[in-house]
Parts: C-alpha cells; structure tokens; sequence
C-alpha cells in the first residue's frame, strides 16, 4: 500500500509540475484571458483528484478507527447526535419570509431557501454560545484550580 501510495504521489506531482510549468511558460496574456486552451484544466484536474483521495483516506481510517474503538464511537455518536439536534432546533426556530422576496441575480428565493439560511443562521448562532459559555467555563475552571 505505502509504495502505491508512493507512487500515485510522484505521478500526481509530476503532472501537477509539468501543468505548472505550462502555465509560467505560457506568460502573462494567457494567464489573464483565463487560459482558454485548456492550460489550468490539467492543474485542476490534480487538485481535484488530491482532494478526492485526501477525503477518501480520512473517511477510511476515521471510521476504521472509530469502529476498532467502541468507547470512541460512543462519544462520536453523541456529539453527532447533539450536532443534528441543533439543526432541528434550528430548523423549528426558522421561519419563513413568504411576504418578502429576495433576488439572486434573476432568479427570486424560495420559501423552502429563506427558512434553511435561517436556519443556519440560528445554528451558527447556537454553537457560537455553546463555544463561548465552553471557553469561559474552562477558563474560569483553570483559573479556580490553581
């Protein structure tokens, strides 16, 4: 596996170089039109797959471990399971703003869209406190054992 690796790293990086030096090559009126003959498409291309396989790997061995460690998987299933509670909470507290109408460009919001931005507007707005009522319980809690 870690020579696969090895060497699925030394292609993705020789295309990533030889696109590079493409691009350095082609000069600066190229590079401003926007590369229009597919000269930022190979370089792309790499970083989508590096992405991809990073994403992959971390799901693997997450859940590899997560499952080979039950007391892990215990405490990772309650903070999801409160994660997903306070987008319920959020999504309940949402409303929607039928009346009003907001304008992207020229399509018009939805009611459906209006109430999950608020929604995650409520969510962000939750964790933030949760955050900070964290930081300031910790601190106070340090500062008082010492």
């Amino acid at each position: 596996m870690h020579k696969i690796l090895k060497i699925v790293a030394a292609v993705l990086s020789l295309i990533g170089i030889v696109s590079l030096i493409r691009i350095i090559s082609a000069g600066d009126e190229a590079i401003k039109t926007g590369g229009e003959d597919g000269l930022f498409e190979p370089m792309a291309w790499v970083g989508y797959i590096i992405l991809g396989l990073t994403v992959l790997f971390v799901l693997v061995f997450v859940l590899k471990n997560l499952f080979t460690n039950t007391s892990d998987l215990k405490n990772t299933l309650i903070g999801v399971g409160a994660f997903v509670a306070v987008l319920v909470v959020s999504y309940a507290l949402s409303g929607s703003d039928l009346p009003l109408e907001y304008k992207n460009g020229d399509t018009i919001a939805t009611s459906g869209e209006s109430t999950m931005v608020g929604a995650g507007l409520i969510a962000f707005y939750i964790l933030l406190a949760v955050a900070a009522i964290t930081m300031i319980f910790s601190g106070v809690k340090k500062v008082i054992s010492k």
